[in-house]
C-alpha cells in the first residue's frame, strides 16, 4: 500500500457498515485519545460512531483494558454496534510504548468482545527507551495461543497490524510504501478485502523497493551491510537525542511538563 495509511483506509470500509435505515444504529470504532487524526476522520467519511477512549497522561500515555472496556459498554449502552479496536504503538502523537502485559489484556479483550484489533505499528523501530521494547501484537498474541486461521467458534483474534517504511529510519517521513497483515481473518472477508484492492491501483513502485528492503534487510556478512548499519545507527542514535533534548527542554519551561518520549516522532506536552 502507499503508506499505511491506504490499508487503514481500507480495513475501516470493511469494517464500518452504512447505518441502519430503519433504526439508525451505527457501527462504531474504539480510537485513543489523543490519536492521529486519520481514524477520527475516516469513522466520519464511512458514516460510523468515533467512540474515544482517553490515554492516561500520568502513566506516561498508557492504556488498560479495563479503561477500553469502560468505553465500549458505555458506547453499547448507547446503542453503537462498536466493530473494532485501534491501538497506535509506539504512540502517534503521544511517544508512548505499550508495556506487553497491557497488550495481554487488551488482545484478551478484543477476543472475548468480537471486536477487530488494528495495530497500528508503523513507528516500531523508533524505540527510545529499554524498558519498554517493541513487540508486536502477531507475536505477543501467538504467544498467547491464538491461531492465525480464522476460529469459526468466535473465540479467536481478529488482528489487523499495519507497518510502513515511511516513518523509520529508512524513509523518513518521505518515501510511501507499507503493507498490513491479517491474523484470524475470515476467509470470506479476505476475499472482499482482495476486491477492494483489485480495485485500485498498485502501490507506488519506490514505495514497493523501500517496503521489500525494510522486511528483507542487508545481513550481517553481505556487502551492503557494514554501511547500512552505519546508516541506520547514527539516524536513530540522532533521533533519541533530540527525543530526550525535547523532553527534557519541555520540562524546563515554565508551566509546561512532558511524559519522557518513549518512541514514535512525537512529544505531547502539557500545558
Amino acid at each position: 500500500t502507499n503508506g499505511a495509511s491506504d490499508g487503514v483506509r481500507m480495513m475501516f470500509q470493511i469494517c464500518i457498515r452504512s447505518p441502519d435505515e430503519a433504526t439508525g444504529v451505527k457501527d462504531g470504532m474504539l480510537v485513543p485519545v489523543p490519536q492521529y487524526p486519520l481514524y477520527s476522520a475516516l469513522t466520519t467519511l464511512y458514516r460510523g460512531e468515533f467512540v474515544p477512549y482517553h490515554l492516561n497522561e500520568a502513566g506516561g500515555w498508557s492504556m488498560t483494558a479495563a479503561d477500553v472496556k469502560e468505553q465500549l459498554d458505555d458506547a453499547r449502552a448507547r446503542g453503537i454496534n462498536v466493530r473494532g479496536l485501534v491501538v497506535i504503538n509506539p504512540g502517534n502523537p503521544t511517544g508512548n510504548c505499550l508495556s506487553k502485559d497491557a497488550m495481554k489484556d487488551i488482545i484478551q479483550l478484543c477476543a472475548d468482545e468480537g471486536l477487530v484489533l488494528m495495530a497500528d505499528e508503523v513507528y516500531q523501530n523508533n524505540i527510545w527507551t529499554s524498558t519498554l521494547p517493541f513487540h508486536s501484537f502477531r507475536k505477543v498474541a501467538a504467544e498467547m495461543g491464538f491461531k492465525e486461521e480464522y476460529d469459526a467458534s468466535g473465540k479467536g483474534l481478529q488482528l489487523v497490524s499495519f507497518h510502513s517504511c515511511s516513518k523509520g529510519f529508512l524513509g523518513e517521513c518521505g518515501l510511501r510504501g507499507g503493507y498490513f497483515e491479517l491474523f484470524g481473518i475470515d476467509p470470506e472477508v479476505r476475499a472482499q478485502i482482495v476486491k477492494l484492492a483489485s480495485i485500485s491501483l498498485c502501490s507506488n513502485t519506490l514505495g514497493q523497493l523501500a517496503t521489500g528492503l525494510m522486511v528483507r534487510p542487508p545481513a550481517e556478512g553481505e556487502p551492503s551491510y557494514p554501511k547500512y548499519k552505519e546508516e541506520r545507527d547514527a539516524i536513530l542514535s540522532s533521533l533519541q537525542r533530540r527525543a530526550e533534548a525535547l523532553s527534557t527542554a519541555f520540562g524546563k519551561i515554565p508551566g509546561m511538563s512532558c511524559q519522557p518520549i518513549a518512541g514514535a516522532l512525537y512529544a505531547f506536552p502539557s500545558i
